[in-house]
Order: structure tokens, then C-alpha cells, then sequence
């Protein structure tokens, strides 16, 4: 949950950025720039620290529990979203924000309850 909080930090100029180019007009690149700078921090942002802190440390075990699960929920809230942007004609406007905001609510609400497992993600799969 902890990492949550951080990823939310370091996006805080990524989106302030993105606030001032879409009000200039610039919609396409202050898209562009978020889902650019995602990619840079899942390429580079996690790979070199992991790295340097397996050649100093050692190997690290990784919990795979709820994995699959969070996968799952990932790629149906992709889904979700892909369906809300073409339901509103490939359009931004106010009412794909609000459905945008309610999937992000939800996709929080549900990797909450899988955290702290009041659901248990190998109930949900059936193993």
C-alpha cells in the first residue's frame, strides 16, 4: 500500500504538466506524457534499483499470492476503460471523467479488499 502513496507523489508533476499542456490545447501530448512517463518509470524507474539492490544484497523472494488476481483486476479495469472511451465517441469530456474517476475507485476498493484479504484470491480462482 506503502508504494501506492509513493507512485502517487512522483506523479504529482507528471500530472501538473499535463493540466497545463491539455488547457493550452494539447490534449494528444498531455496523454502522451503520462503514458510515456509510465512506461520510462515500469522500464527503468523499477528495474535499476531492483538491480543494485541484488547485486548488494543479494536475491529477493517476492509473495506471489494475490498476483494473479491483481493481474486480473488490471487487465479487466483495461478493458473497462478501452469500452468507456469508445462509448463516448473516442471523446474526453466530463462524463468520461466521472466514469473514469469510478473505475479508478473501484480498481482502489478492490485492490484494497485483496490487500488486507477480506477477499481471498485464491477463493475468487477456485484453487
Amino acid at each position: 500500500m506503502g508504494l501506492t502513496f509513493l507512485a502517487a507523489g512522483t506523479s504529482i508533476p507528471d500530472l501538473i504538466t499535463s493540466v497545463l499542456v491539455a488547457r493550452k490545447g494539447f490534449g494528444d501530448m498531455a496523454v502522451s506524457s503520462s503514458v510515456g512517463s509510465n512506461i520510462f518509470d515500469v522500464s527503468v524507474g523499477l528495474p535499476l534499483p531492483w538491480f543494485l539492490s541484488c547485486l548488494i544484497f543479494g536475491p529477493v523472494e517476492v509473495s506471489s499470492s494475490g498476483m494473479a488476481c491483481s493481474l486480473l483486476l488490471l487487465f479487466m479495469m483495461l478493458l473497462f476503460v478501452i469500452i468507456s472511451i469508445a462509448a463516448f465517441k473516442w471523446k474526453m469530456n466530463v462524463g468520461l471523467a466521472m466514469v473514469m474517476f469510478f473505475l479508478y475507485f473501484v480498481f482502489i476498493a478492490c485492490s484494497l479488499l485483496l490487500e488486507y484479504g477480506v477477499v481471498d484470491c485464491d477463493q475468487l480462482l477456485g484453487k
